[in-house]
């Protein structure tokens, strides 16, 4: 079956709706937001978060853990960075496992945040208190059944998958290169390029989520 044949097109209300329910007070479940770059990931986690307020919600996003371009080159894949061997898969499924288990009484757990304007993680930027019911989490390789993403995907209460229009997805790539200082032809390069093969990668696991949908 492919994503076109089982994507439910919904609306960011509904969306809400379903976040909403998965609050549960005095009790911890991480929601997974997953699809290829340029699906609306970041976007749409920021809109839930906001919507459930700071005392229900915290957006911790997979990002945090993109490996520092200095390690990237020294491993020669500075010019695949954004694929999945260039994060701390297993960095992030230890996050997930502590963030799963945090409970009242327990210390604030900070988590890492990526700042594109540099392209380099930042550590211990993210403070999620124990006494905020749902963490959001956004990533590309949430349901990657190789490395530690497995062991990620286990600490998830759910995964939606994105599937946005291809072609709306490859605009909004190439807008956000170009935002960050490429020119359009570098942007037109790593979204077609770069991109687009982890795309496809990324799609293939589309089965594993417990929801594909899409925004109008």
């Amino acid at each position: 079956m492919t994503i076109e044949q089982d994507v439910d097109s919904v609306t960011v209300e509904e969306l809400i709706g379903w976040a909403r329910a998965l609050v549960t007070p005095g009790a911890r479940r991480i929601l997974g937001l997953t699809g290829a770059p340029g699906a609306g990931k970041s976007t749409v986690a920021e809109q839930l978060v906001a919507a459930l307020g700071p005392q229900d919600a915290v957006l911790v996003p997979m990002d945090g853990f993109h490996l520092a371009n200095e390690v990237l080159l020294d491993l020669g894949r500075r010019d695949r960075k954004g694929a999945h061997d260039t994060f701390d898969d297993d960095g992030y499924a230890r996050l997930l496992a502590a963030l799963k288990g945090q409970r009242d009484g327990d210390a604030v757990i900070y988590a890492p945040r990526f700042r594109r304007e540099i392209e380099e993680p930042i550590g211990s930027s993210i403070p999620v208190h124990p006494s905020t019911p749902l963490v959001v989490t956004e990533g590309n390789y949430l349901l990657l059944d190789s490395g530690a993403w497995p062991a990620a995907r286990a600490c998830l209460d759910e995964v939606w998958f994105l599937a946005p229009d291809t072609g709306i997805r490859h605009e909004r790539l190439v807008r956000r290169h170009e935002a960050f200082g490429k020119t359009p032809e570098e942007a037109q390069f790593w979204a077609l390029g770069s991109d687009e093969r982890n795309a496809q990668l990324i799609e293939s696991t589309a089965a594993r989520a417990d929801r594909i949908l899409r925004l109008p």
